[in-house]
């Protein structure tokens, strides 16, 4: 399990976001595990910028120019994890729905009820 804070690099493969996290699947994990969908990989076109990569930083808890996602809906197995709303990026309105898969859980040990975020500029 990681800190409640952490960077965390996203990238890019043809028209494919992924979350790299080799300690998932170092515990078994699959890779298909790793794709942003479902409104994610939307949230990684708005903070990429057009780049091919980016990091973000995720906490549970509350951190200085943090954008806020809240969870909406818990997802039942075999689904997972949760479905969030982030209503802003940046201080601008965005209303976007996105779900978070199971690897939420294996990232914070729980679904978090919210989660703050940050694009770590380079």
């Amino acid at each position: 399990m990681h800190l409640p804070m952490d960077n965390y690099k996203f990238y890019k493969t043809g028209d494919e976001w992924f979350v790299d996290l080799p300690e998932y699947l170092e515990k078994g994990g699959s890779h298909a595990d790793l794709q942003m969908v479902e409104g994610a990989d939307e949230m990684l076109e708005i903070m990429s910028d057009g780049q091919k990569r980016v990091m973000v930083k995720i906490s549970n808890t509350r951190f200085d120019d943090a954008d806020l996602l809240v969870l909406k809906e818990k997802c039942e197995l075999p689904k997972g994890g949760g479905i969030y709303l982030m209503k802003e990026f940046e201080g601008k309105k965005i209303d976007l729905k996105l779900w978070l898969c199971k690897v939420i859980d294996f990232v914070f040990g729980e679904i978090p009820t919210q989660l703050f975020v940050k694009r770590e500029k380079h």
